[in-house]
């Protein structure tokens, strides 16, 4: 049987922990940290899309974190920032294109999906993680036309 998500996190902490991946280590509890904080909001155990949402959000953080840490010029920080980015992306699947993304929302308006919310509704759960929600959201408008 497959390992969950959530298992392949801990394991790969433990193998940061042994090599003394500085980086991976840090990344690795704080998003399983984050991870338990959500399963307390819920109420129960995070299925693998539960935890892609989680680690996308985290993601999502450490690119804003970068983008304000180059602003103020400091681009060791953001450079620290890009690292903790990549390893976490090493856990959700490929990056969709935008002609990906333009055809899922071609799909959901040829089965009837007529406003921006309810071809939104059946898109982002598609491609979280895997592209940004405010683009999607612009190929959307231009679709919808």
């Amino acid at each position: 049987m497959k390992d969950s998500l959530k298992e392949r996190l801990r394991s790969d902490l433990n193998e940061g922990r042994r090599a003394r991946d500085r980086v991976r280590t840090l990344v690795l509890s704080t998003t399983l940290a984050e991870l338990r904080n959500r399963e307390i909001e819920t109420g129960g155990p995070l299925d693998d899309d539960g935890v892609r949402t989680v680690l996308a959000k985290a993601i999502k953080q450490r690119q804003d974190a970068a983008a304000q840490m180059e602003a103020g010029g400091r681009a060791d920080l953001a450079a620290r920032e890009r690292e903790q980015e990549r390893v976490l992306r090493d856990y959700l699947p490929p990056e969709l294109t935008e002609g990906e993304v333009r055809d899922m929302v071609r799909e959901l308006i040829g089965a009837g999906a007529g406003h921006i919310g309810a071809v939104m509704g059946g898109l982002m759960p598609r491609i979280r993680g895997r592209f940004d929600g405010r683009a999607a959201s612009a190929i959307v408008r231009e679709e919808l036309g």
